[in-house]
């Protein structure tokens, strides 16, 4: 009986009611008459009935002529519409008639195709945003107005999965209810940013990565619905910057130490202070050590520059390291002994040969860790200089180690004793002669790097420290191979 619950239906029903009254309307008005009036009443009375059976007849026949004329496509329409629904923009309905069925078939299919349109111009315009965040090296980050992430692209993601592993407990009862999910370091701005509805730039520290953050809110008519946080990793450029200051600082150091001595004794030669030969003498002495010092220093930054700009000039040819290795330790023998040290170095091996290095910069990286583990061993005490022979995927490596047993650098130094001008002991003074630059561990990294090697280092704060040195024994491929000037 689903016919009955549609409009044609409905119709149907109404004008069967329609003439059934006005039939039963007319025979009970007329019943009398007819008997009265009419030699054959029956055949009048078969007569209405048959105009009920006609009439019924005709209007069951109008009432399918309107079901299939306007409730068919009505249904069609109907069908068509949840299709849409669901994201099947592709349907449309069949224009049979010119009329106002026909006309509103042609509108579902005209709003039908605009949809379409629409809605592929939106997974186009969502595609093109997800494909751009996706490319995208900065992290982003979208919150909803109670710290909820909304949205991330695959940075975004990672770094909040990195900094899940980070302690973000706060005594704020307020911020562990409202903004709890949002990270530690983010919540400040967040709150000022929702509050004010204005954008913000911070810089955060985590762990030990500097981040720059820009959040943005999202704002919603009168209301501000969320935030979007853009950030940054600028911990490369932060330690960039910090060394540029520090360099420019210990250059400035270590240059006005010697040129106020120089100037100092040199004053004092000029006012004829000295009153005899070896007073002359003893201040003309500490003036020529300190321009050493400073020609040292020159001489140790422009090589460094040389060497991180490329232009290292470098002679590549076969190495005795057995002979490398005794002529370091025979330049160092004297002085280990003076300040009664016990050097020692490895047994010779025939086969320590390398294919191809400079035995000059080997020297000078084995005589700059010598001599620091000699300034930083005290008497009694041991240092040592091995070389031998390692296996590795990659084939056979040279590995040589200075190992001391000195005061050892302190664990939250040891990723920068490579740095120039890096002094792991702060408290360390630097003898007015003879001292250091700071540059020497940085010239020998870069030298080993040069020939395509690593070193890498290990101490125990008061127990020693142990340089290892690796270099490969085959000829390999160097950022810088051969001479360069």
């Amino acid at each position: 009986m689903a016919i009955l619950r549609t409009v044609v239906g409905k119709m149907w029903l109404t004008i069967m009611g329609l003439v059934g009254v006005v039939i039963i309307t007319i025979g009970f008005f007329l019943l009398e008459y007819i008997d009265i009036k009419f030699a054959n009443p029956v055949m009048i009375k078969h007569l209405f009935i048959y105009s009920g059976i006609v009439g019924f007849l005709l209007t069951t026949f109008f009432a399918f002529f309107l079901l299939t004329k306007i409730t068919n496509p009505l249904r069609e329409m109907k069908d068509a519409a949840n299709r849409v629904a669901q994201g099947d923009y592709t349907t449309r309905v069949a224009i049979r008639s010119t009329d106002e069925i026909g006309e509103l078939a042609n509108t579902f299919n005209q709003m039908a195709s605009e949809l379409q349109t629409l809605i592929r111009d939106i997974q186009h315009e969502r595609d093109h945003l997800s494909s751009v965040l996706r490319s995208m090296t900065d992290s982003v980050i979208s919150f909803d107005s109670e710290g909820e992430v909304i949205l991330t692209n695959p940075q975004g993601q990672q770094l909040l999965k990195d900094w899940q592993t980070v302690d973000w407990a706060e005594q704020d009862e307020e911020s562990q209810q409202q903004d709890e999910r949002v990270p530690g370091p983010l919540r400040e701005t967040f709150r000022n940013v929702i509050a004010e509805g204005k954008e913000l730039t911070v810089k955060v520290h985590v762990k030990s990565g500097v981040w720059s953050v820009v959040m943005t809110p999202l704002v919603s008519a009168d209301s501000v619905r969320g935030a979007v946080a853009v950030l940054r990793d600028v911990t490369e450029e932060f330690r960039v910057d910090k060394m540029r200051k520090d360099f420019v600082a210990n250059v400035s150091h270590e240059i006005r130490t010697p040129l106020s001595m120089v100037q100092g004794y040199s004053e004092a030669l000029v006012d004829d202070i000295a009153s005899t030969p070896e007073e002359r003498r003893e201040l003309a002495q500490v003036i020529h050590d300190e321009s050493l010092r400073m020609g040292r220093l020159v001489r140790d930054l422009l090589d460094l520059a040389r060497m991180e700009a490329g232009y290292l000039e470098m002679n590549f040819q076969p190495v005795d390291v057995n002979a490398l290795v005794s002529r370091v330790y025979r330049k160092f023998a004297a002085l280990a002994k003076e300040r009664q040290i016990r050097l020692t170095k490895s047994a010779d091996d025939p086969e320590l040969t390398l294919e191809e290095g400079d035995a000059d910069r080997l020297e000078q990286v084995l005589t700059n860790l010598m001599d620091n583990a000699l300034r930083h061993t005290p008497a009694g005490a041991a240092i040592a200089l091995e070389a031998s022979r390692v296996s590795a995927v990659q084939g056979k490596w040279l590995e040589l180690k200075v190992i001391d047993q000195g005061q050892g650098i302190p664990y939250e130094d040891l990723p920068y004793v490579f740095e120039r001008f890096y002094k792991a002991d702060k408290a360390r003074k630097r003898e007015t002669t003879g001292g250091g630059t700071g540059l020497g561990l940085a010239i020998v990294k870069n030298l080993v790097v040069a020939h395509g090697g690593t070193i890498s280092v290990s101490s125990e704060p008061g127990a020693g420290t142990t340089f290892t040195i690796m270099l490969p024994m085959m000829t390999t491929r160097r950022a810088g191979g051969g001479s360069s000037q």
